[in-house]
C-alpha cells in the first residue's frame, strides 16, 4: 500500500478548459498541482469551477508549511470557512481510507471538484498511482452520464463517491446498463447527508455495496465508515452530545479565520481534535450514531424536538422522497416546527389531469396526516415540492430552505 503519491502521468495542458469529450471537465493541471504541493514542490492548491472550467488556484498559508489542499466547507448553514489540509492529514486519511476499502483502485469524480470529496477523490488517485475518471456533469448529473462514465473505468478494484440525492436518482427505476456498473464498483461511499435507510434498503436489494460516512472538509472528508472510525482515526462524544474526532486526518485549520480559543481545533494527549457541529452517540459496540446537528434542536412550546427525528419520522410517510425540518420564529410557539418536503412522483389521487391536486394541496393532506400522527412533533407549516434544494455539492441548501419556510408561517 503506498504512502507517497504515485507519479501518475498528468498532462501539461493549457488552457484549463481544454478536455477530453466536450463537456468533461479536464483535471489534469489539478492532479499536477496537487502532486507538485504533496511532494512539498509546490504551494497550497485550491479548486473551483467556472462555468465548467477548472480553476486552479494557488494559496499562501502563512503558519502551515505542509498545506496540500484548501477546501472550503459546504456553507449549507452560514459562510463557507477555508479549511487547510496538510500532507500528513491527506496520506493519514488515503492510508485509512485503502485499509478500510481492502484495497487502492480506480475513482470515478462524480461529484464537484472544488469539495472535499471531490478533492479526495484525486488524492487518493495520486496516492494509488491511478488514472480518475470524470464524468460529464455539463448537464447535470443523470442515470445516463454516470452510467456512460462508470462504463469506462479499466482498473479491477473501482470506487466512487455519491451524496444520497444521486444514489436515489440511479436507482429510481434504473435501466439495466445502470444497475450494471453500479454493482462493479467494490465500494460506493455514501455521504454529505443523512442517508434514510430505504436508500439503503433499496441500495442493498439492487446488490450495490454502499458505505455509509461521515466527515466534513476539517476531517478530509468521511473518517466514520459504517458507524465506526477508520484506522487512526478516534471518535468521542462530549457530555452535551456533541460529536468530536480525532486523530491525523484532522485538518490544520482555517486559512481565514483563526481558531485562537481552541473552540473548534484543539490538542489533547498529543493527538489533534476537531469538535464538530452534531450531535450523536455511541453505542457498546463503538458505532457512532449522528443524532442531527447540535442547532437542529427546536423548542416548541417549551419543548425540545429533535429537528433529524422529525425528518426521519417524516420520510417514512408514503409519498415523501425527502424532506428538510427547522425551526421558525412563531408567536405563538417561540419556535414552530416547519417542513419542506419533496414529494415522491405525482401526489396521490392524481392523475396529471386538470383540477388535480397541486403540491400545495398534497402538503396540506400531509400535515393533517402528520398532526394525527406526530401530535407535538407535527409540522407546523408544511412546504411541498418537486425536490429540495440543493447546494452545487449535493448537500441540501438548509438555509435557503428555512428561508422559505419562515417566509411561508409569516411568525405566527
Amino acid at each position: 500500500m503506498n504512502t507517497e503519491p504515485q507519479d501518475t502521468q498528468v498532462a501539461n495542458s493549457e488552457p484549463l478548459d481544454t478536455g477530453g469529450a466536450a463537456g468533461v471537465l479536464d483535471i489534469d493541471p489539478a492532479l499536477k498541482a496537487l502532486a507538485a504541493a504533496l511532494h512539498g514542490e509546490g504551494p497550497a492548491v485550491e479548486l473551483s469551477e467556472e462555468d465548467g472550467t477548472l480553476v486552479v488556484s494557488h494559496l499562501e498559508t502563512p503558519g502551515c508549511d505542509d498545506a496540500v489542499a484548501v477546501v472550503r466547507t459546504s456553507g449549507s448553514t452560514g459562510t463557507p470557512k477555508a479549511t487547510v489540509l496538510t500532507v500528513e492529514s491527506l496520506a493519514a486519511s488515503s492510508m485509512a481510507t485503502a485499509l478500510a476499502l481492502k484495497g487502492e483502485g480506480q475513482w470515478l469524480l462524480a461529484l464537484p471538484v472544488q469539495y472535499v470529496a471531490g478533492v479526495q477523490v484525486l488524492v487518493r488517485s495520486l496516492f494509488a498511482g491511478t488514472r480518475p475518471w470524470v464524468m460529464d456533469m455539463s448537464g447535470g448529473f443523470t442515470p445516463e452520464a454516470f452510467t456512460a462514465a462508470a462504463q469506462e473505468l479499466t482498473d479491477k478494484i473501482r470506487f466512487t463517491s455519491l451524496v444520497p440525492t444521486q444514489l436515489r436518482r440511479l436507482l429510481d427505476s434504473p435501466a439495466p446498463e445502470t444497475l450494471a456498473v453500479l454493482r462493479r464498483f467494490n465500494a460506493v461511499l455514501l455521504g454529505g447527508a443523512p442517508a434514510p435507510a430505504s436508500l439503503l434498503a433499496a441500495a442493498t436489494n439492487a446488490g450495490v455495496r454502499v458505505i455509509t460516512t461521515y466527515g466534513s472538509a476539517e476531517s478530509c472528508g468521511g473518517c466514520v465508515y459504517d458507524g465506526f472510525p477508520l484506522e487512526g482515526v478516534s471518535v468521542r462524544v462530549e457530555e452535551d452530545g456533541r460529536i468530536l474526532l480525532g486523530g491525523d486526518t484532522i485538518a490544520a485549520g482555517y486559512l481565514e479565520a483563526p481558531d485562537e480559543d481552541g473552540a473548534t481545533f484543539f490538542e489533547e494527549d498529543g493527538v489533534r481534535w476537531y469538535r464538530t457541529s452534531d450531535l450523536g452517540s455511541i453505542d457498546d459496540d463503538g458505532r457512532l450514531t449522528v443524532l442531527g446537528r447540535a442547532d437542529d434542536v427546536i423548542i416548541t412550546g417549551g419543548i425540545k424536538v429533535s429537528a433529524a427525528h422529525v425528518q426521519e419520522e417524516l420520510e417514512k410517510s408514503h409519498g415523501v422522497a425527502a424532506a428538510f425540518v427547522a425551526g421558525v420564529p412563531s408567536a405563538e410557539w417561540g419556535q414552530a416546527v416547519a417542513a419542506y418536503v419533496a414529494l415522491a412522483g405525482p401526489p396521490r389521487g392524481t392523475d396529471g389531469r386538470a383540477g388535480s391536486p397541486t403540491s400545495g394541496e398534497h402538503g396540506a393532506v400531509l400535515a393533517q396526516e402528520w398532526h394525527r400522527t406526530l401530535g407535538i412533533l407535527a409540522p407546523k407549516t408544511v412546504l411541498a415540492a418537486s425536490s429540495l434544494l440543493m447546494l452545487p455539492n449535493g448537500k441540501p441548501d438548509r438555509l435557503a430552505m428555512a428561508a422559505e419556510l419562515n417566509a411561508l408561517h409569516q411568525g405566527k
